[in-house]
Formats: structure tokens, sequence, C-alpha cells
């Protein structure tokens, strides 16, 4: 601003001097100096206008230049705040990629593991095949001596001499007594072999987890896109970030996903809306439990609306519903858990692969016979082998012609001839009734304490079938 003043001086100087031309020799004195007056005259004023335009153009660019400072500051400023913005991204970033290495790494020890107790339970399953093989053997010798007892019993053989008979009794108590301790050898590496697998099946479900977790951690958005000055990478990013998680299709699918809290979780089977469901979770995986009888807080003696849609609450006593039990288990291969008590504590379950239709069939229950069902299970497998429609007092869908089951007894339930099993029953608290005709309306299970017998809890669940072939 100081040259820029001093060349404006510089020019008036000039102009100035130029104003005053020397006075040339001859001619009129008066003519001159009138001449030389006009002259000076139209001189100061161009000097004037120059120097009113210089002054002008001198305050523009001291307005110029003290707009271009304040630019200056705002830039610098501006350069800080990035500065530090990407250098705490920088901390973040090598924070995530540190994170990433440790999971991988905790990952990578997980597999190994997996691998050894895989090479560990192959080597017990070989040693288990050893000891069946050697089993068979001692059994095979042991049905041949006994088929020499029973012939020297019968007279069909001639001892040589006294000592023989106490030979074969004691070749026969070594052979017994070599027998039990392979028995042993035999149930100790079958024990170790179960307890090898679920070690093997919490590593598997650690490490889906770790999966899991780096797989979001790789979803992350990146330092780079978040640095952004308008915005619109990071929207993008939050929005990603805010999608919601695939939802489970069962409760056993959360047990593999990591949890192991037993409680109400939820889900969302394939082509269905998501629901609540409560889950029992076990150390062989999840149960989904669809029908719970504790206390008698929850009258089950309802109509087929209400059996179809569900009732009561999932932390007390509840039905879930036929359609969300047809639902989950429509494409079959799952195993029905039943599990019951009487009014001295004791505990029966009963496990049965089972298949449910949809409303079209009546929500019929089909149990696949697979060998002889045991006494305990034949409550209600043996009737359920062709199929069994569920029934209530409004929806007679029974197999007995004369009489409604669910209105003769109480509650929905897939009735056949009325008398084998209904867990849907009236909960009569102890003592039961006195009364036969009464007693018969409450909760029971023929063949493990009698048709007369009002048990004191139930709980019916679901899983897929795998777990019963782990466990």
């Amino acid at each position: 601003m100081k040259v820029t003043l001093a060349t404006l001086t510089l020019c008036l100087v000039v102009l100035m001097a130029t104003g005053f031309p020397f006075e040339r020799k001859g001619g009129s004195p008066s003519g001159g100096a009138a001449k030389e007056k006009r002259v000076q005259s139209a001189v100061w004023d161009d000097v004037n206008v120059i120097a009113h335009g210089l002054l002008q153009l001198g305050q523009g660019l001291k307005e110029h230049v003290d707009k271009t400072k304040v630019q200056m500051r705002d830039v610098s400023t501006k350069l800080k705040v990035f500065n530090r913005t990407v250098a705490e991204l920088g901390k973040e970033s090598q924070r995530l990629r540190a994170e990433g290495e440790a999971l991988k790494a905790r990952a990578q020890g997980l597999e190994d593991r997996e691998g050894q107790l895989l090479n560990v339970t192959a080597e017990l399953r070989e040693k288990a095949e050893e000891m069946q093989q050697e089993r068979r053997t001692m059994n095979e010798r042991m049905s041949r001596l006994e088929e020499r007892v029973d012939s020297m019993l019968q007279g069909d053989t001639v001892l040589a001499d006294g000592n023989a008979g106490a030979k074969n009794s004691s070749d026969a108590r070594s052979i017994q007594l070599m027998l039990e301790a392979q028995n042993r050898r035999i149930d100790d590496l079958m024990e170790r072999i179960r307890l090898q697998q679920e070690k093997l099946d919490k590593q598997n479900v650690r490490i889906r987890t770790l999966q899991s977790q780096i797989q979001q951690s790789r979803q992350r958005p990146s330092p780079r896109s978040s640095s952004t000055t308008d915005g619109s990478v990071q929207g993008e990013d939050a929005e990603q970030r805010d999608s919601p998680v695939e939802i489970a299709s069962d409760c056993h699918e959360l047990f593999l996903r990591g949890e192991t809290t037993s409680g109400v979780y939820t889900i969302q089977p394939i082509n269905s809306e998501p629901f609540d469901v409560f889950c029992e979770m076990t150390t062989d995986g999840g149960w989904t439990v669809f029908q719970r009888r504790q206390d008698g807080s929850v009258d089950f003696d309802q109509t087929w609306p209400a059996y179809e849609k569900g009732f009561g609450s999932l932390n007390g006593e509840f039905w879930l519903g036929l359609e969300k039990i047809h639902a989950i288990a429509k494409d079959g291969d799952y195993m029905l858990n039943i599990k019951l008590s009487d009014w001295s504590n004791d505990l029966a379950t009963v496990r049965l692969p089972f298949r449910l239709g949809g409303e079209e069939t009546k929500y019929s229950l089909l149990i696949q016979e697979n060998g002889t069902f045991s006494p305990l299970e034949s409550s209600l497998g043996t009737d359920a082998t062709s199929g069994l429609p569920f029934s209530t007092r409004d929806q007679d869908n029974d197999q007995k012609t004369d009489i409604n089951c669910a209105k003769h007894l109480s509650g929905g339930w897939w009735f056949s001839n009325c008398g084998r099993s209904n867990l849907n029953g009236r909960f009569f608290q102890s003592p039961p009734p006195k009364q036969r005709h009464q007693r018969k309306q409450g909760i029971f299970w023929k063949t493990w304490r009698g048709r007369y017998y009002p048990l004191k809890s139930s709980t019916m669940m679901i899983a897929p079938a795998v777990i019963v072939s782990k466990s």
C-alpha cells in the first residue's frame, strides 16, 4: 500500500511540472501571459481529474486487500480443522484395523482348536469301534461258554474228572470280569466322545459369532468417506449401519448365533411375519416353546379362533397359536419335546419327530413312526401316525363319532377317542376333585400317571431334529 501511494505522489509531481512550460523568447508579453494562464488552468483540471481517479483506485485496492486478508484467515482456520479431523480419522482407522486383526487371530485360533478337537474325536471314535469289536468277540465267547455250561448241566457232556467243572467255572468268571471291564471302558470312551462333541459344538458357535463380528467390522464406513464436507456419503453409510440384521427363523438359529439365555425373543420363519416367542436355551440348542401350564392362571377352554391365533403370556401360561407353530415347523424335520411333572415333582420327558399340517388339514399332527413307541410315547404317538386334526369345543374334528371330545373333556387338543392324553385340559390344584368325571377333565397323560391323575405342569416345545441327533 505504501508503494501505491508513492507512485501516485510521483505522478502528481510530474503532472505539475509539465503544467508550467518554459517562457519562450520573443513575442507579445501580454498575449503570452494569457495563453500561458489558459494552458495552466487546463492542466490543473486534468491533474484534479487524474488525482481523483487515482484516489478511488487506491481506495478500491485497499478494500480488496482487506477482504483478501479475511478470506485467508478463514481458509487457514478451515485447514487447521481439516488437519485435526484427518488425524482423528487416521487413529480411528488404525484402531478398527487392529480390532479386525485381533478378531481374525482369535477366529484362526478357534479354527485350529476345532481341527484338534476333530482329530481327538476321530481317534476316540476309532477306539470306541475297536472296543465294540472286542465286546462283540467277548459276547461270542461268553455265548459259547454258556452253551457249554448248559450242556454240562443237562448231562450232555461227560466230565473227565472232578476238576473240569471247577476249571470251566473259573474260565466263565474270568471272561465275565473281562467283559465287565470292557463295558466300563466303552462307557468311559462314549462319555468322553460326548463331552468332546459338546466342546466342538460350542467352539463352532464361537467361531460363527466371531466370523459375524468380523463381517460387521468390514461393513463399517471407511474413514475417507466420513470426511466429506457435503455429508452425502456419510448419510449413505449411516443408512447401511442402521439396516436391520436378518431375523432368526427359530430359537435354535438364535442359539447358533450365540444366544444362550432363555427368554422372549423375536423370530421370523420363512414366508411369515415376525412374532415373539419364548426360547428355552439348553446345552444342545434352542427350543421354541409353544405351550406352558404351571399355575392355572390362564383358561385353556378356548374356541377355535383363540387356539389358532394364540393366548396367554409368554412369561407365564400360554398357547403360542396353531398358525405360528405351523409357520415354524411347516417344512418338517422337527422334534416335539414334551415335559411333564406330577404333584410329587417327578418329571417325565417325551420326544417325538413330528409334522404339523396347515389350516386346510385342521392343523393335523403327524408323528413319524421310528420303530416301536415306548409306553410313555404311545399316549400321543400311536394315534397320530396317520395324522390327528386339532379339535376344540366349537370345532369337532376328533375320531369319536358320537361325542365332541373337547367339549366332553376340556380345552383344545389332538384328540383321537378322548382317552389317551390332553395337556390343555382344566388345571386342578392339589388335591384333585374326588369325582372321576371331574378329574378326567384335567391335564393328563394316560401312560404315565393314569387317566384320572391331573398333572401339575406341562411344557411343549419344538426344535430341529438335529438337536436330538447331537445329544
